[in-house]
C-alpha cells in the first residue's frame, strides 16, 4: 500500500516537474512535493539510482520556487519521476 502512495507522489512530482514551467502552482505544491522527494530519497540512502533521481527531482522543484530551471532539465526529470511512479502502479 505504501509502494502505491509513494508512486502516486511521483506522479504528481513528475507532472509538477512538467508543468511548472507553464502554470503557476501555489508555493505549497512545490514545496510539499519537493520535501517529500527528498525525503523518499533518504529511503535508500543514496545507494541507487532512483534514489538519486528522487533526490536530484527534489532539489530541482524546490529551485524551481526561487530560480528559473530550464524546460529540458524539468522535462527529463519529470519523464524519470512518472516512468517511477508508473512502474511502482504495476
Amino acid at each position: 500500500m505504501l509502494v502505491k502512495f509513494l508512486g502516486i507522489i511521483d506522479l504528481l512530482a513528475g507532472f509538477t516537474l512538467i508543468c511548472g514551467a507553464y502554470f503557476n502552482f501555489p508555493i505549497q505544491i512545490p514545496l510539499l512535493l519537493g520535501s517529500i522527494l527528498i525525503l523518499k530519497s533518504t529511503l535508500g540512502f543514496l545507494k541507487n539510482f532512483a534514489s538519486w533521481v528522487d533526490f536530484l527531482s527534489g532539489v530541482i522543484i524546490l529551485l524551481s520556487i526561487f530560480f528559473h530551471i530550464p524546460s529540458l532539465i524539468s522535462t527529463i526529470h519529470g519523464i524519470l519521476i512518472i516512468q517511477k511512479g508508473l512502474f511502482s502502479l504495476i
